[in-house]
C-alpha cells in the first residue's frame, strides 16, 4: 500500500510538472515582439523604453501621448483631445475611450455668426472662442487607472525632460515653425516660445520651460491639477481676460468616456474603430460594407474601375455623414440604418448599374443617412494593443497659449456645423445634427482602427488628415486585406479622396491615374493624403511602419 501511494505521489508530481511545461510552452508561444509606431522618433523611443522596462502597451501609450505634446506640438497635445481603441489580450476584450473636447457651457448655436447670420471669418479657428474643453489629460489618466501598470509619474517623466532640456529640431520641424510664424505672432505667449528672431533652422535646441512646469504639476498632483488646480485657473483666467467663455464648471465637469467601439466584419476579418462623436468608424464601416459587394481582387489596384468603386463608396458614406451624424448625446439618429449590410447592398447595386458618376442629391434616400492630427499604434509582447488618434484640429490648434502654461489650445469648435451647409476648415459640411450646443462634442473624422483575424490583432492603424483620415485608413485596409500588400508597400501606395462635398476627387501625385478624367469627376492633385502609422502581423511577428509622407516618424520593434 505504501508503494502504491509512493508511485501515485511520484506520478502526480510528474503530471503536474508536465502540465506546467505545457502552460509555460503556451505562454512562450503567445509571446511575440512588441512594436511602437509614432509621428516622431523621440516619442517612439519613449514608448519603446517603457516596454523594455516592463510596462504594457497602455503605459507606453500614455507616455507617448505626453511626449508628443512636447516634440510634435502641431498636433500632439494636452490642450486638445481624441480617441483610442484599447485591446486587453488577457481578457480578450476591446473598448474605446472618447476624450474628445466638449463645447463650453456658454456655447450657443449662432456664436460664430454676425447679426445678419453670416459666418465671421476666423472666429471658430483662431479666436478665444475657438477652443473646446480639452480631454487628453483626463483620457490618459482614465486609461492609466484601468489599464496602467507603472506609476503615472514615470510615464510623464520623459515628456518633462524633453520640454525642460529641449530637443533638436529636424529640418521639417524648423521649417514648419517658420511657416506658421504669422499664426504664432498673433498671441504674445505663443510668440515668445515659437517665434525666433533669426528664424528656426535644423539642429536648433527647442525648449518649453512653461510646459515643463505644467507637466510637473500634472505629474505631482494628478488629473485634477489640469481641471481644477493651478493649470485650470491659468487657462480660464487668461481666456476670460481675452473675451473667451470658459468657466470653472466647464473644467470641473469634463469627463472622458469608455464606450464600445464600432465593429463590423469584412471578408474574414473583424474591424473595430470609433463610433460617435467620431464619424470615422461609421464612414469606414459603411464604405467597407459597400465594397464587400464587389470582387475587388479581380481589379488592378490602380485600375480606373477599382478607383471608381472606391470613390462612389466614399461619396455615399460622406453624404450620409454630412446629413445624419452628430454627438449621440444630442442626436438620436440610429446609425445602424447606414452601417447595415442590407443598406450597403442597395448602394452597391446602384453603383453597379451605373458606368459614370452616381447622382447623390439627397443623402439617405435609399434607406428605409488639417492635415494636423497625429496617430500612434502600439502592441506589447502579451498582445495588448492601442490605436490612438488625437489632435488640436488645425496645425498648432488656435495658436493660443494661456500665459504661464506652455499649452497650445485646440480650435475644435470649427468641427461643428457652425452654419448648416457652410464648410469647415476641411471643406466638410454638416446639418442640424452637428450644430453648436452647450457641452456637446463636435463631430470628428478620427479613425483609430484595429483589425482582428481569428480573435487576435492583425492590423493596427490610423492617420491624421482631417476628412482624409477616413479615406486614408480605408485604403490602407484594402491594400492589406484585398491586395495582400506588406505594411510598407500598403503605406506608400498612392491615395485618392472624395467626401461628397465639395464634389471633387482629390488625387495624390499628378502622375497617378492618368485617365481618371474618363470618370467625369473634377479633380485636384495634392502632394499627400493622410499619414498612417501602422502595425501588421506578418510571418509570425509584428512589423511597424511610419508613413514616409512626412519625415521624423519612426517604428521600433522591441524583443
Amino acid at each position: 500500500m505504501k508503494l502504491i501511494h509512493t508511485l501515485f505521489k511520484r506520478n502526480l508530481l510528474i503530471f503536474l510538472f508536465l502540465i506546467s511545461l505545457i502552460s509555460f510552452s503556451s505562454l512562450s508561444v503567445s509571446k511575440h515582439n512588441a512594436v511602437v509606431v509614432t509621428r516622431h522618433h523621440l516619442a517612439t523611443e519613449v514608448g519603446s523604453k517603457i516596454l523594455q522596462d516592463g510596462g504594457n502597451a497602455f503605459d507606453a501609450a500614455i507616455s507617448v501621448a505626453f511626449a508628443l505634446a512636447v516634440v510634435n506640438p502641431s498636433a500632439g497635445n494636452i490642450g486638445g483631445g481624441g480617441f483610442a481603441l484599447l485591446y486587453d489580450a488577457n481578457k480578450k476584450t476591446i473598448e474605446s475611450i472618447d476624450y474628445r473636447e466638449r463645447a463650453p457651457i456658454k456655447a450657443k448655436e449662432n456664436m460664430f455668426l454676425d447679426e445678419n447670420g453670416n459666418v465671421i471669418k476666423g472666429l471658430s479657428t483662431s479666436s478665444f472662442l475657438a477652443s473646446g474643453i480639452p480631454g487628453t489629460v483626463d483620457g490618459m489618466y482614465k486609461i492609466h487607472k484601468k489599464y496602467g501598470s507603472f506609476p503615472i509619474s514615470k510615464l510623464i517623466s520623459p515628456a518633462i525632460d524633453l520640454a525642460e532640456k529641449g530637443f533638436t529640431l529636424s529640418k521639417f520641424q524648423a521649417n514648419y515653425f517658420n511657416k506658421n510664424r504669422d499664426k504664432f505672432s498673433k498671441n504674445p505667449e505663443t510668440k515668445k516660445i515659437f517665434v525666433k528672431k533669426d528664424m528656426w533652422k535644423k539642429g536648433d535646441l527647442f525648449k518649453q520651460k512653461d510646459l515643463a512646469k505644467t507637466l510637473k504639476r500634472i505629474s505631482n498632483f494628478g488629473r485634477d491639477e489640469f481641471y481644477s488646480g493651478e493649470t485650470a485657473k491659468k487657462i480660464i483666467n487668461y481666456y476670460k481676460k481675452n473675451g473667451g467663455i470658459f468657466t470653472q464648471n466647464d473644467f470641473l465637469n469634463y469627463q472622458s468616456k469608455f464606450k464600445p467601439p464600432l465593429c463590423t466584419t469584412f471578408i474574414d476579418y473583424d474591424i473595430c474603430s470609433m463610433s460617435l462623436p467620431s464619424s470615422g468608424g461609421i464612414v469606414l464601416s459603411q464604405s467597407l460594407n459597400i465594397l464587400e459587394n464587389f470582387d475587388l481582387s479581380s481589379y488592378g489596384h490602380d485600375s480606373l474601375e477599382y478607383n471608381r468603386l472606391l470613390t462612389e463608396a466614399m461619396r455615399f458614406s460622406f453624404a450620409d455623414r454630412s446629413e445624419f451624424l452628430g454627438d449621440a448625446d444630442f442626436n438620436n439618429f440610429d446609425i445602424s440604418k447606414i452601417t447595415s449590410k442590407k443598406y450597403a447592398k442597395t448602394l452597391a447595386s446602384i453603383i453597379k448599374s451605373s458606368k459614370s458618376k452616381v447622382a447623390i442629391d439627397s443623402p439617405g434616400k435609399y434607406f428605409n443617412e488639417s492635415e494636423e492630427t497625429t496617430h500612434f499604434s502600439i502592441i506589447d509582447s502579451n498582445g495588448n494593443a492601442v490605436s490612438n488618434t488625437y489632435t488640436l484640429n488645425t496645425a498648432y490648434g488656435s495658436g493660443i497659449i494661456a500665459k504661464g502654461t506652455g499649452i497650445l489650445m485646440n480650435n475644435e469648435m470649427d468641427d461643428f456645423s457652425i452654419k448648416p451647409g457652410f464648410p469647415n476648415f476641411f471643406g466638410l459640411v454638416g446639418s442640424e445634427a452637428n450644430k453648436v450646443e452647450s457641452k456637446k462634442a463636435p463631430l470628428s473624422s478620427m479613425t483609430p482602427t484595429i483589425v482582428f483575424q481569428e480573435g487576435k490583432p492583425f492590423l493596427i492603424t490610423g492617420s491624421p488628415g482631417g476628412s482624409t483620415i477616413i479615406s486614408t485608413v480605408l485604403q490602407l485596409l484594402l491594400n492589406v486585406l484585398i491586395f495582400d500588400m506588406e505594411i510598407d508597400e500598403a503605406s506608400k501606395a498612392k491615395r485618392i479622396h472624395h467626401q461628397w462635398k465639395p464634389d471633387v476627387l482629390f488625387i495624390e501625385n499628378e502622375k497617378y491615374l492618368k485617365d481618371i478624367d474618363e470618370l467625369s469627376f473634377d479633380t485636384i492633385y495634392r502632394e499627400r493624403i493622410g499619414e498612417t502609422h501602422s502595425i501588421l502581423f506578418h510571418e509570425n511577428r509584428y512589423e511597424g511602419f511610419a508613413d514616409l509622407r512626412r519625415p521624423d516618424g519612426k517604428a521600433i520593434s522591441v524583443h
